[in-house]
């Protein structure tokens, strides 16, 4: 009999038993489910570690499926690898089960806009679409649902590619800059890691990535970096330049940001290369409102002749996309909210974003506000600090006031949120619910 053990039991990790107890190759496995929290339930007859010795004795076991938020590298993970263990997850489990069109998209950020973007233009053009990733359903459940015919728009982090062993027929690298080097090895080891998108293609698969002589939101460095991690495998490589674009423009987008319409003009070309009419595609791109936590409008608040607009952008967690976020209101006055849990980065693009930008003020918070200060006071904006979100959105309100005419709130924090909140969504959560509180 074998031995199956499901390295953490969130949302993934329920779908992985979900899989494994209805498949012909496991369903008589003897299944181990270990996890950090002592906390969690888990169904009956299912055996369990959990706490702190979740991670001991990973060598009795046939297989591990590993779930995203365990880091691949942990020495405990990679000692059992040694001694002959599988390690598995559910990304491979459905690539290996699947027998349509995977289209993977990854990058630092904007994986989400982009997959949902293709997703719903494939989706109005009539076809069989699912969407997979941390925004889509767990990729195991739909696979019941799929078939030849069926197109999985797949976004992967790096977490997910880590230690995949085969790569989408389609695959896409949006732009690409150091993140999450508090579970990474190195700035090299993750960018290897993004390459494993591609780095299996076979002749005929298609790399999409953006051009190095296209613009970025936070400078043309990212796209290079686009460009080198698409590099690997036997695919087609396609470069995507949006100054070439000429179907739509930033303009007729409804999501605000020079970030978004390059994502925006990736889903398009990719969905044109899925036989899409221009006409479907316009008439989706148009329409998209953006996906929750990204530059997402949480209200606008007229009083005594001065208009704010507050936007939630809390997926944002590091210093480029908190860039990204303040170059998309150019024209007008600003007032940023950032801070939280450090993730080992350098907020230099963040401080370059801020110098002539508008920013009346940086309202700082979270386990890392000094760190960010030291960088962000060479731009010359003001700084305050805040013990907690809501003392942040009452300075930034208080603030906002005394600009006259337009002025823009955004909560952009360029980091982690598990200094205090669950996760990015929860913080966003919490923030619109206190911007709603607000007395005009």
């Amino acid at each position: 009999m074998k031995k199956i053990a499901i390295l953490g039991f969130a949302r993934e990790g329920r779908s992985i038993l979900k899989f494994l107890k209805k498949d012909k190759e496991f369903k008589n496995a003897e299944i181990w489910i270990l996890d950090r929290s002592s906390k969690i339930e888990t169904p009956a007859g299912i055996k369990k570690i959990t706490g702190s010795d979740y991670l001991k004795n990973l060598e009795k076991f046939d297989i591990i499926f590993r779930t995203p938020g365990i880091p691949y590298l942990l020495p405990e993970i990679q000692k059992a690898k040694k001694s002959g263990v599988k390690i598995s997850s559910a990304t491979n489990l459905f690539f290996e089960q699947f027998h349509g069109t995977i289209v993977g998209i990854t990058g630092t950020k904007g994986k989400g806009t982009t997959s949902t973007i293709l997703y719903q233009i494939l989706k109005t053009a009539g076809k069989k679409v699912f969407l997979a990733g941390n925004i889509g359903k767990p990729a195991l459940d739909i696979l019941p649902n799929t078939d030849k015919k069926s197109i999985v728009v797949f976004e992967l982090s790096s977490f997910q590619l880590q230690d995949i062993q085969n790569s989408p027929s389609i695959a896409a690298v949006l732009d690409i800059f150091p993140d999450h080097l508090d579970a990474h090895k190195n700035v090299n080891e993750y960018y290897e890691a993004k390459a494993n998108i591609g780095r299996y293609q076979k002749i005929g698969d298609k790399m999409f990535f953006f051009s190095a002589k296209g613009g970025s939101a936070s400078g043309g460095k990212n796209s290079i970096l686009s460009q080198r991690v698409a590099s690997k495998g036997k695919g087609e490589k396609i470069s995507v330049n949006e100054k070439l674009f000429k179907l739509f423009s930033p303009e007729d987008l409804l999501v605000k940001g020079g970030h978004n319409f390059k994502n925006a003009v990736m889903a398009a070309t990719i969905a044109k290369s899925l036989g899409v009419s221009a006409k479907t595609i316009l008439k989706t791109v148009s329409k998209f409102r953006g996906n929750e936590h990204r530059l997402e409008l949480a209200r606008r608040i007229v009083k005594n002749g001065t208009e704010i607009c507050f936007y939630n952008d809390s997926a944002s967690t590091n210093p480029q996309t908190a860039a990204a976020a303040i170059e998309a209101f150019q024209n007008e006055r600003k007032i940023l909210i950032a801070g939280g849990q450090d993730k080992n980065l350098d907020y230099k693009p963040l401080a370059k974003a801020l110098k002539n930008s508008g920013t009346e003020l940086v309202v700082l918070l979270g386990e890392n506000r000094n760190k960010i200060a030291r960088e962000t006071r060479k731009s010359g904006v003001k700084i305050r600090f805040a013990r907690t979100l809501k003392d942040s959105v009452d300075v930034a309100y208080e603030t906002a006031m005394k600009i006259s005419c337009l002025s823009i709130v955004i909560f952009s924090p360029a980091a982690t949120s598990f200094d205090m909140f669950e996760n990015y969504a929860d913080r966003g959560e919490k923030f619109k619910k206190i911007v709603m509180g607000l007395i005009q």
